[in-house]
């Protein structure tokens, strides 16, 4: 059976991370490589997108081809999400959205995570996921 994404979304927590700050987590299981939801966040240009970023040290925006989606301000959603170097999740662009589907089966209460990239830390930032293969950096 086909997971509705929607269901799964409405289902996710904000809560206190092991990892840093908030993270976002699974309020039911989710089955390997079903779709989790979809960044939401202020249409920006990317040009104001990275000024937005500059000098911050948290930062809650994806750039897709043509914009980005700044989520800043946002109480709710995948602004949330905490970078591990064995994420359980991963994202996926298309021109005007960033999806997140589930690399693996996720256990209900489990944190979901994703592997930032390339991001404006640059091997700056020390990574505190505790993954067996933690880079050691984001």
């Amino acid at each position: 059976m086909k997971d509705d994404w929607r269901r799964i979304y409405a289902k996710l927590e904000v809560r206190a991370s092991r990892i840093t700050g908030r993270g976002l987590f699974a309020g039911s299981p989710i089955r390997a490589r079903a779709k989790v939801g979809e960044f939401e966040g202020e249409a920006i240009g990317l040009r104001e997108a990275r000024r937005r970023a500059k000098g911050r040290s948290v930062i809650a925006i994806v750039e897709l081809e043509r914009h980005a989606l700044d989520a800043t301000a946002s109480r709710r959603g995948f602004r949330f999400i905490n970078h591990s170097c064995d994420p359980n999740t991963f994202m996926r662009c298309t021109p005007e959205r960033a999806e997140f589907y589930a690399r693996r089966a996720v256990a209900r209460g489990e944190e979901l995570t994703v592997d930032y990239g390339a991001s404006h830390h640059d091997g700056r930032l020390p990574c505190r996921c505790g993954a067996a293969n933690c880079r050691g950096y984001i």
